[in-house]
């Protein structure tokens, strides 16, 4: 009997402790990663349902852009405040607060019979998303077992969110066409339903930070970022010298001002200033927001040139942005092991070159250009330089950063995404506006897509000037000697602030 219990105990056909966790780890992963695709892909699953909602709820053509920018608002001016609850509550219980609201809001804005009432889902669906975004990154990096699953989990968080916007696009067409626009925001409830009864269930809670809350940071942060935007879309409006245009950037600015005050002065700020003074750190989140907000772009002025100008539907429109997404993709695939191989700056000089170039060959479309011979091409190239630069721009951020702020920094790349995509589109369409023709929507293109390449140009002298390692530089290598954390130890510097 004993040599049968004994033989049964070590079968090596058993599934071992270690082969639960890890199942149990990947299942949670791909729980979060559900979510996080959530999240994204409803910054732009309305776009191409905009002139049905324009048309049903009777917005006028101004009042449409809150339609996107009542999200983006939202979710960018509170991310910083979602990563501090996750890091003081706990960044499960906080992702499920998170995506509770969001999936409530996006049954109220699927029921939505009038402008304002949409405009303050979309808004309460921001608020959702500020919540659990920041924890979805957070539980990606600190449940990682070590340095090559921590850059393979962020190579799937960075391929989910970057492609999560051509996807929304993709869904939000076929839900248009074949259903209404009502299920480009119904679509969220069963899948955020789902999320949330398995989360619990395979996703580990994170250690809670004691700590009190930064009240006059949090308001400070979240208004001067809503004002500065609202500046922006403001410009692009009603003009640079408009009193609104003037009064929102005067506004924001001062509360931004008072915001760094603040952190510099009381004992538990909502940002650690040290974060953003590391040379490394700070450069990336510039180049992050610089490509974010260029990227924009793509989605913003394609969408409305297949429509207006090639007489696309709305399923053609989603789907002729699915060569973009499946080039972010497959290129997010093999980016860890570029990391590792290469370090991030390379890879950052790479793609942010190849983003330039494809918005210059974006900005010669016209009335006669066609999908396949002038714009297959630059958008699978954007799709592969895009890649390039959102993954190794993550592991500049996060790496040497202490477990306990994880939340925190991870809420600070996500509002460096979130508000530098608002700002700017914003300052693009400003460009767009003043040299267009009513009645025709080419003529503003080019100059439109030529700033997007400015923003990206001046993304690529950031990698190469600002994110230049110092000669006297040390690079961490595990005990292990894994490569890919001589990559990440490269790229952060380590500086000490």
């Amino acid at each position: 009997m004993s040599t049968t219990a004994t033989r049964t105990t070590t079968d090596p056909r058993q599934p071992t402790g270690a082969d639960h966790a890890a199942r149990r780890g990947a299942i949670g992963l791909g729980i979060v990663l559900v979510a996080q695709l959530m999240l994204v892909l409803d910054a732009t699953v309305v776009n191409v349902a905009l002139p049905h909602i324009q048309t049903d709820l009777g917005f006028s053509p101004a009042g449409l852009s809150w339609v996107l920018n009542a999200y983006t608002l939202a979710f960018g001016g509170l991310l910083l405040l979602g990563g501090r609850l996750g890091d003081v509550f706990g960044r499960l219980r906080t992702f499920e607060i998170g995506l509770g609201i969001f999936t409530v809001a996006s049954l109220l804005g699927g029921l939505a019979t009038s402008p304002a009432w949409l405009i303050a889902a979309r808004t309460l669906q921001g608020v959702g998303a500020a919540l659990a975004a920041p924890s979805v990154l957070a539980l990606v990096t600190t449940s990682a077992p070590n340095d090559a699953a921590r850059n393979r989990g962020l190579a799937l968080f960075t391929a989910v969110s970057s492609a999560g916007a051509s996807i929304g696009l993709l869904l939000g067409g076929v839900l248009t066409d074949l259903v209404s626009w009502h299920w480009t925001l119904f679509v969220n409830v069963p899948i955020g339903a789902v999320v949330l009864v398995l989360a619990r269930r395979f996703v580990t809670e994170t250690p809670r930070v004691r700590g009190r809350f930064d009240v006059v940071g949090a308001v400070t942060a979240t208004l001067g970022s809503v004002a500065v935007v609202h500046g922006f879309i403001s410009a692009a409006d009603r003009g640079w010298t408009a009193p609104l245009t003037l009064a929102s950037f005067v506004v924001g600015m001062a509360l931004l001002a008072l915001f760094v005050r603040t952190e510099d002065r009381v004992a538990v700020p909502l940002l650690p200033l040290a974060l953003v003074r590391n040379r490394t750190r700070g450069g990336a989140l510039v180049l992050m927001a610089l490509v974010v907000g260029a990227q924009f772009s793509t989605f913003f002025f394609v969408t409305q040139y297949l429509q207006l100008v090639l007489g696309f539907s709305p399923v053609a429109t989603g789907a002729a942005f699915l060569p973009l997404s499946l080039a972010i993709f497959a290129t997010s695939r093999v980016s860890a092991r570029l990391v590792a191989k290469a370090g991030p700056r390379p890879m950052l000089l790479v793609g942010t070159l190849g983003l330039t170039a494809s918005f210059v060959w974006l900005s010669s479309i016209s009335t006669t250009s066609t999908y396949a011979g002038h714009l297959l091409g630059a958008l699978v190239l954007n799709g592969v330089s895009a890649a390039l630069v959102f993954m190794p721009v993550t592991v500049v951020v996060l790496g040497g950063v202490d477990r306990t702020q994880a939340g925190t920094v991870s809420g600070l790349l996500q509002t460096a995404q979130q508000l530098g995509g608002a700002v700017g589109l914003a300052a693009i369409v400003s460009v767009y506006a003043s040299q267009a023709v009513p009645g025709e929507f080419v003529p503003g293109v080019r100059p439109a897509f030529l700033t997007s390449a400015t923003f990206t140009l001046v993304a690529l002298a950031v990698a190469a000037f600002v994110l230049r390692p110092r000669p006297a530089q040390a690079v961490a290598v595990s005990s292990e000697g894994r490569r890919e954390t001589a990559a990440v130890g490269a790229a952060d510097g380590a500086e000490a602030s």
